[in-house]
């Protein structure tokens, strides 16, 4: 990489920024155009086009054998889970606090108390110790996020949950292709949830997908997600109440194409990440977090890092405005715990106390996985800006007293 000195001119101070990286998707998508035609000329476009029974079928072999329902989202993926286990008004579902808000807003929305339980420093997932301590008889559910594409420690969070008669989902909106001691995530617990929206690893724009392994579990979803039909019953024979989930098949038509790049995608991602976490180790006031053992393939959905702003000088929100001055595509991280929203002081919620969501909140750095899908070039000119704001902190200082002063 390029080496800065100490008097090296910062883009956001006025100088040349250290590099052009895309920040989105920069590829060919010949593979998608073709799918999307091949839906188109086959005439049947919505959710009973063939392009979508074979994306169901080929990804829930790939989690494990298991039946897939896609939906229309991620976040109705997760609120028809928990209709399918009969949650609701009186019910508690354990949640973590620093997550996207789906996470919590589908057990308000099917009249359950969402429980914040804090999370692990090293891996911004559910604490399993928090988990246990903030059951009570009203507890039906927790809901483990497997953040950032890193896998949530299965195994207690299993282990506890059977104890009490807990049904677990995964919410693996960031997890395709992650695994948890060889198993792939999604398919572990009770119910795996999938996003497709635009910012994730798998994207159709948007759309979703519930996995489960148990038969009676995929029949209610599915006929919840086609307006109470069934399987083999007629189109005016409604059998239950639901409504239409329904993906579309231009949206499996881009997901089949995606699928095949899955995991050529992740060993990219993984070789790029590890480059990043090798040279950021002798950075300092920076950290990355680094998988665990039982994380056997980590999806990297999000490049995580935590920001040492009392050692640096320099706020977070100032240090990653100068890196992305730099060209860096550094992504808006949390800057509350989820309990910390408006929403929750309208609808009912329980805090059991999360200060390490709070701290992560305050030191959180975030890189897209557009980057880590990107050349060696993009990563060195990471790494090259990176150091050169590292190695100009007193400039960012100056603009800090300077900018309060002003």
């Amino acid at each position: 990489m390029q080496k800065y000195n100490s008097s090296t001119r910062l883009a956001l101070c006025g100088g040349s920024p250290a590099a052009q990286i895309e920040a989105g998707i920069s590829r060919n998508f010949y593979a998608e155009e073709a799918q999307i035609l091949r839906v188109l000329r086959s005439g049947v476009w919505g959710g009973y086009s063939d392009a979508v029974r074979e994306f169901e079928s080929r990804f829930g072999d790939y989690i494990g054998e298991a039946h897939c329902i896609t939906v229309a989202n991620g976040t109705v993926s997760l609120e028809v889970a928990l209709r399918c286990e009969g949650i609701g008004p009186g019910d508690e579902v354990i949640v973590p606090p620093y997550t996207f808000v789906a996470t919590a807003a589908a057990v308000l929305q099917v009249g359950a108390v969402p429980v914040f339980v804090d999370i692990e420093r090293d891996t911004l997932n559910i604490d399993s110790k928090c988990f246990e301590s903030a059951i009570t008889p009203r507890t039906r559910a927790v809901i483990p996020v497997h953040f950032g594409g890193h896998a949530a420690d299965m195994d207690p969070i299993l282990a506890i949950a059977r104890a009490h008669g807990l049904v677990v989902i995964e919410d693996a909106a960031h997890a395709h292709g992650g695994e948890y001691k060889g198993q792939r995530l999604g398919g572990i617990g009770d119910w795996g949830s999938f996003s497709f929206q635009q910012s994730k690893i798998m994207t159709s724009g948007e759309g979703g997908c519930l996995i489960t392994r148990d038969q009676q579990r995929a029949r209610a979803a599915r006929s919840y997600c086609n307006q109470g039909r069934i399987p083999g019953g007629a189109w005016y024979d409604h059998h239950t109440l639901g409504t239409n989930l329904r993906l579309t098949g231009f949206q499996a038509a881009i997901l089949l194409a995606q699928f095949e790049q899955l995991d050529e995608r992740i060993v990219t991602r993984n070789a790029n990440a590890a480059a990043l976490r090798s040279a950021m180790l002798e950075m300092p006031a920076v950290k990355p977090l680094l998988p665990m053992s039982y994380c056997t393939r980590h999806a990297l959905a999000l490049f995580l890092f935590r920001y040492n702003q009392h050692e640096a000088g320099v706020s977070k929100s100032l240090f990653e405005a100068a890196l992305k001055a730099e060209g860096i595509p550094v992504m808006e991280t949390y800057p509350r715990p989820l309990y910390g929203n408006p929403m929750f002081t309208k609808w009912p919620s329980r805090n059991t106390g999360c200060p390490v969501a709070e701290r992560s909140c305050a030191e959180i750095v975030t890189l897209p996985f557009s980057l880590l899908n990107a050349g060696a070039t993009a990563i060195e000119q990471t790494l090259g800006a990176m150091q050169k704001v590292l190695g100009n902190l007193d400039q960012l200082q100056n603009a800090g007293v300077n900018k309060a002063a002003g």
